[in-house]
């Protein structure tokens, strides 16, 4: 039980020291997480493409 104590006790500390995200913080993690995701879908598609020439 000591173990799971601890964890409560950090997730706690950390909950209480959260805060809302300014806007231009919110935007800038959305344009980031967006450029994340189109990155990793056009190395899949150019993947899929290169699988489906060479099957």
């Amino acid at each position: 039980m000591g173990k799971a104590k601890e964890f409560f006790g950090k997730c706690r500390r950390v909950w209480f020291t959260m805060r809302k995200p300014t806007k231009k913080e919110f935007e800038t993690v959305a344009k980031i997480s967006a450029l994340g995701i189109l990155v990793i879908g056009f190395f899949g598609f150019i993947f899929s493409v290169i699988m489906k020439l060479f099957s």
